[in-house]
């Protein structure tokens, strides 16, 4: 379809008009102007409409779709670019109806650049038996030979862990890429087969960048640092990727310094780098180590995003300082951060609870769209850290009535509550709701806590009774509390028992020997408590003189 000059420098200036639009009501005061020039048939110029509008306001597809519905024969690029925009931003039956009425369209038929978009809304969302009508269908167009096309099905059989089918998609293939190559690659590392994924990198023909990333990110995935590492050696051209996903290897592995040293090797360290060498030291236990990152960062004039704010959240969980939690909390309030988000507001609410701000963490908590089972751990943790136990036990009362499933670990927030606060009743009551209710196996933990709260409320016998009917072996720390509970409650007799079975558990700890010699002391039983002194002078065990350690957070 052509245009008069006229009408062409009218797109042009339309199309410039465009590019500015950032509201609704800017794209229909545009729209009005394309009405009224009598370019509302202009193929080009609604192509590009549709486009923007659907970047700018994703969750609005209507709109772009009701300046669709205005052209009268929308050629392929119109349905495709719409097309694109449904699998993007809806969710599949919305994408598929849409797919639906494109196929009954007369003058259209989908091409090898409508497929990989539909088939990728399936990858999604591993939505198996869509994802294979769909391959029929290319069959059927004779699209399924393009490599993009072939690429994509290869993409999705992978996510979909049907890793037998991708690998005959790309062995049906007559002409591969660099991306096909890597997509099997990717989907055999996905599916655990690291032998056929190397073997595969091993038979490319070429490689790219991506190619090699992809591979080390396996290898981190698996564990294997020094593989890791000679692969980032051996690579022709590296990224700031490549140094992030080795970073990020280094990091699981235990090894900061070795991530340090290599972060600092980057000469643009850009957000996701920084990310990583944060959240390293998160995991591995080194808060103050992430907050100097973070200043550094700040330094060099990058601007964080929200994931490096979780992490320095994170961070300050661990240290629980007050200060610096308030000054993170000012930060995203003042900044341009969505605290809406599920991940952002459940990293707040952790922080404000390990930090003792409870007022503040229960307000974020109530204020989030959904509550999950780590937000609501997390409050509770925090209740239970601060003393308030009886509101942590009314809150998992809560959560478990309002349909979320708590796992193993919810469970030892939760009996270390009762524990804390003497709450023999909700403990029992708790610890059958696990075992019966949810057919959670009890962990170490989980008989130590209980243990423990039987015997500080001086059920000695109900706690001794529990440890021996323990299925699995019972470790030194449910014992431990026990004999703890025995020296609080001067029972010589079963403090000696459960004494004995910790010397055959933990035979150079002398902290055992001393709470027995306790347990004697507090009996007047001094005979005894020499006799003890004899054993662990006679089994070379020693106590360590105390000292103490003060740790300067000031610089020098």
């Amino acid at each position: 379809m052509r245009f008069s000059p006229e009408l062409e420098h009218m797109s042009s200036a339309i199309l410039s008009l465009l590019r500015g639009c950032k509201t609704i009501r800017d794209f229909n005061q545009v729209h009005t102007h394309i009405i009224r020039g009598g370019c509302d048939q202009d193929h080009f110029l609604i192509t590009h409409f549709i486009s923007i509008c659907a970047a700018v306001l994703p969750s609005n597809l209507s709109y772009p779709t009701a300046v669709f519905d205005c052209v009268t024969c929308p050629n392929i690029y119109l349905w495709n670019v719409l097309m694109k925009s449904y699998c993007q931003n809806s969710s599949l039956n919305e994408c598929f109806s849409f797919f639906k009425r494109m196929k009954r369209g007369l003058d259209v038929v989908p091409d090898k650049y409508t497929f990989p978009s539909v088939i990728k809304a399936c990858s999604n969302v591993s939505a198996l038996e869509e994802g294979r009508v769909l391959h029929e269908v290319t069959v059927r167009c004779g699209t399924d030979g393009d490599v993009f096309v072939g690429s994509s099905l290869i993409d999705f059989y992978g996510k979909c862990g049907q890793i037998d089918c991708a690998r005959k998609v790309f062995d049906g293939m007559s002409v591969r890429n660099e991306v096909s190559w890597t997509t099997m690659m990717v989907g055999y590392l996905s599916f655990g087969d690291m032998a056929a994924a190397k073997s595969l990198f091993d038979e490319m023909p070429q490689r790219n960048t991506a190619t090699w990333n992809a591979m080390i990110k396996g290898l981190v995935k698996s564990g294997d640092l020094n593989c890791e590492r000679n692969l980032f050696d051996e690579m022709p051209v590296r990224n700031e990727v490549s140094f992030t996903t080795l970073i990020d290897g280094y990091a699981k592995g235990g090894d900061m310094a070795a991530a340090r040293s290599l972060f600092d090797q980057l000469t643009h360290k850009d957000l996701f780098s920084w990310s990583a060498l944060m959240s390293g030291y998160v995991q591995n236990g080194k808060p103050c180590e992430a907050v100097k990152a973070f200043s550094e960062m700040q330094d060099s004039n990058l601007k964080p995003d929200e994931f490096i704010m979780v992490n320095l959240m994170s961070a300050c969980s661990q240290l629980g300082c007050s200060e610096l939690a308030k000054w993170i909390d000012s930060y995203m309030k003042n900044g341009s951060f969505d605290l809406r988000r599920a991940h952002v507001a459940a990293a707040l609410v952790d922080m404000n609870s390990k930090c003792g701000n409870m007022e503040r963490a229960a307000s974020l908590f109530e204020k989030m769209s959904k509550q999950d089972l780590i937000s609501y751990c997390s409050t509770i943790q925090g209740l239970c850290i601060h003393g308030f136990d009886s509101q942590a036990v009314h809150l998992f009362d809560r959560m478990i009535n309002e349909g979320i499933r708590p796992d193993d670990v919810a469970f030892t927030v939760i009996l270390s509550a009762c524990t804390h606060a003497g709450l023999v009743d909700d403990g029992c009551r708790f610890f059958e709701l696990m075992v019966n209710s949810y057919s959670i196996n009890p962990t170490p933990d989980h008989y130590a806590c209980m243990i423990n709260l039987l015997g500080k409320s001086g059920k000695l016998e109900s706690a001794y009774e529990l440890i021996r009917s323990m299925p699995v072996e019972s470790h030194a720390s449910a014992w431990g509390a026990l004999i703890e509970a025995c020296r609080v409650n001067c029972d010589v007799d079963l403090g000696e028992v459960v004494a004995s079975r910790l010397f055959e558990l933990e035979p150079h700890n002398v902290g055992n020997y001393v709470l027995l010699s306790n347990i004697y002391a507090e009996a007047d039983r001094w005979s005894n408590v020499f006799n003890v002194r004899d054993k662990m002078s006679k089994s070379g065990v020693r106590k360590v003189p105390g000292c103490t350690y003060v740790e300067s957070t000031m610089a020098a």
